[in-house]
Parts: C-alpha cells; structure tokens; sequence
C-alpha cells in the first residue's frame, strides 16, 4: 500500500508541475517584444515633433494609424511591465488625437479622445500623462468658453506635475482661464507661479506638443495680461506676445509653432489697438491675414472673429482705417480654412 502510495503521489506531483509548464508558456507568451515597444515610442515622438511645426493634415493620418495599432496590440497578451507601457503609448496618441480635433474646433471629440486618454494614464499609473491630459482638457474647456472648468482642470493637473515643464503649462493655463473671468489676482499669481516653476525645470519631457517652451509660456502670459485690460497689463502683453514672436521666430524650424505665432500676433493686434496704435494693428494683422489657410486652427479663426466683433464697435466707427481693417478680416474669416469654428457668443 505504501508503494502504491508513493508511486501516486509521484504521478501527482509529476501531473502538477505539467499544468506549472502550461502556465509558464501562457506567461511567456507576448505579442510584442521591446524593440517594437522602443520603436513605438520612437514614432510618438516624432509625430509629436512634427505637430508643432506641419499642417494638421500632414499628420493625422499617422496619428490615427499608430492609434489604432497600439489599441489592436492591448487586445492580445503580453507581460504586465509590457501592457503598462502599452497603455501609456495608447494615451499619448489619444492625447495627440484631441489635439487634432481640438485643433479642428470638433470639442466633443476631443473630449471623448482626452477621456480615453485620461484612462490609459490611469491603467499606466503615471503622473506625467495625468497632469498633460488634464492641461489639454483645460484647453478644450478654455475655447468652449468655459473659463471657470478650464481654470479648474488646471489646477487639478498640478498635483501630477512631476517633472518637466508641466507645471509651467498648467499654470500658465490657469493664468489664462482666470483672467478670461477678469479674476486678476489669480491670473498675476498664476503667472508669477508659472514663471517660477518654469525656473525649477530639471526632466526632460517629451518633445513637440508634450513639452512646454518658453516662448509658449510668454504667448500664453501675453493673452493673459492683455485680458486684464489696465494700460499696464496691455503694456507688459505687448512685452510677453513680442518675446514670445521673437523666441520662436529664432527657434530651429521645427520647433516654430505656427499656431502660437499667429496668437501672438493677434494677441498684439489687440493690444495695439487699445493703445490706439492703428500702424501697428496693420502690421501685425497683416502677418495673420497672409498665413496659410490650413496654419489657421479653430482657435485661430475664433480670435479673428473676436476682433471682427470688437472692429464694429462705435468708438471706431468713424475710422476709415478700422473700417478697412475690419473688411480684411472678414474677407479672411469668409475664405476657406483649416476648420470652420463655432460662432462666438455676441
């Protein structure tokens, strides 16, 4: 009975250790390898490049292809240190996605692209694409006109910002919300936060749109100072707006945002024209109006029907160089281009 005992615990022992075997090539199994998760990476990072500097309809193509790759990748098997970085791949191209279509004035979905892209932060556990997809969340927020939401997903990115310029970003967008809500001391605290932050900068980020230059910063500031409204804060826009123009246009190509560079300017048509400084309105319009159809995004096209709104107020209508401004613009916001942008509230 023993013998026969013995001999049956070995036939178990023998049988259980199979089904460890079985499982070991269960385990091993994976759809990818790392080369092919580097080379991924690889590709992220330079469509992120070319976002800032090429037409949107140069690389959404790409974007959407990658996307769509890497979800397919998640539906198969792979190890655990794998899926994570898979995941966190798949949220920098949603991320790239609602850039796209933000890009394009389409808000709901870029919403519903940032949302997936929150999740797979989530199933990546990591603060960085936290903080970043809640910086363009804000964005979104910001040019539906919702100034207050897009001040509070600002905020609620810095607790991620772990490095890099994301801080700097965030505030800077937060500075931006609260002074569109005419919240002063917010906006100057916000803009003196940034600044500081962008001073304690160590990571390096990501390149292209997942990083935050400092000529972005200074655009960003000159919209924020210039929607305080005080001669003072016109004169410290058409400060950050000019070193923001200068910054990028000394920037290698590939690195000029175009979309920035437009704002700026028009950030400083602006302020030109509640100095009343009719010369320089002309000047910077003109960089605006002789942009490229596809150069003008959602965002773009929204300012410049804001300054259509503003050139028909009555304090200018006896300006026949106004008048003549404002027909220019109009012709331009009538001429095709990258996207037709919802109408802003009269």
């Amino acid at each position: 009975m023993r013998a026969d005992h013995s001999h049956g615990l070995v036939a178990a022992v023998a049988a259980d250790s199979a089904e460890s075997a079985i499982f070991l090539r269960f385990a091993s199994a994976s759809n990818v390898d790392d080369t092919l998760l580097e080379q991924i990476d690889a590709d992220i990072a330079r469509l992120a490049e070319d976002y800032v500097s090429k037409p949107v309809s140069e690389v959404f193509h790409d974007i959407g292809t990658l996307r769509r790759g890497v979800f397919d990748l998640l539906h198969g098997r792979q190890h655990p240190y794998q899926t994570s970085h898979l995941y966190l791949q798949a949220g920098r191209l949603c991320g790239l996605a609602t850039h796209v279509a933000l890009d394009l004035g389409q808000y709901t979905a870029a919403a519903t692209h940032s949302r997936t892209a929150w999740r797979c932060a989530e199933s990546a556990g990591h603060n960085g694409l936290r903080a970043w997809i809640r910086s363009v969340q804000s964005l979104i927020a910001y040019w539906q006109q919702d100034h207050r939401q897009a001040a509070k997903l600002a905020r609620a990115g810095l607790p991620y910002a772990d490095g890099g310029t994301i801080a700097a970003r965030l505030l800077s967008l937060e500075a931006r919300a609260t002074a569109a809500l005419g919240d002063s001391a917010s906006a100057l605290r916000a803009v003196e936060a940034g600044e500081a932050a962008r001073g304690t900068v160590a990571a390096v980020d990501l390149p292209g749109v997942f990083t935050f230059p400092e000529a972005k910063q200074y655009a960003y500031a000159g919209t924020a100072l210039l929607a305080l409204a005080s001669q003072a804060h016109v004169n410290r826009a058409i400060e950050a707006s000019s070193r923001a123009i200068a910054m990028y246009e000394s920037a290698p190509q590939q690195e000029q945002s175009s979309g920035d560079l437009l704002a700026a300017h028009l950030d400083l048509v602006n302020a030109h024209l509640a100095q009343g400084d009719l010369d320089g309105v002309q000047e910077k319009l003109a960089v605006v109006l002789a942009a490229a159809p596809g150069r003008r995004t959602a965002s773009i096209s929204s300012r410049l029907r804001a300054l259509s709104i503003r050139l028909a107020e009555p304090a200018y209508a006896g300006s026949p160089i106004v008048l003549s401004l404002r027909e220019n613009v109009r012709e331009a916001c009538a001429r095709p281009a990258l996207t037709n942008p919802p109408e802003l509230p009269q």
